[in-house]
């Protein structure tokens, strides 16, 4: 799969992000809605390893699907409730969700470094699971 490209603005709706600003390290893109609680999983473990990890390594981005959401608000309120360390992306609906033919939230897709996609997890994935595209990727 040819990794789509976007532009979407930040979560506050200040600054637009383009797929090709983050070509040059890897990159762990993944989608996801405040009302999901495998999300909310998927998003503590990443938090805990963007924690750990240096940037320089990895790239973690979220993209917010309001698509997906019965209050468009609740997005924003829950990526400030949780203190995210790393940049979210809001969606166009679920337009970007859809480009990259995604099924389930949480969808995680590892991009590397020349900006091919190297993997797509969903919903059931855990972090162990994603660390050895991960480790491809960062090669």
């Amino acid at each position: 799969m040819t990794v789509p490209d976007f532009e979407l603005k930040d979560i506050n709706g200040t600054k637009d992000y383009r797929l090709s600003d983050f070509k040059g390290k890897p990159l762990m893109l993944t989608f996801w809605v405040s009302w999901c609680p495998d999300c909310s999983r998927d998003l503590a473990a990443k938090k805990t390893l963007y924690e750990a990890m240096s940037s320089d390594q990895l790239q973690i981005v979220m993209i917010h699907v309001p698509g997906r959401e019965t209050d468009k608000s609740a997005g924003l309120t829950h990526y400030k409730e949780k203190d995210y360390p790393f940049l979210s992306l809001q969606d166009e609906g679920q337009k970007t969700y859809d480009a990259f033919q995604c099924m389930t939230l949480p969808t995680t897709a590892i991009i590397d470094k020349n900006g091919q996609l190297e993997a797509k997890f969903h919903d059931k994935a855990s972090i162990q699971d994603m660390m050895p595209a991960v480790a491809r990727a960062v090669m």
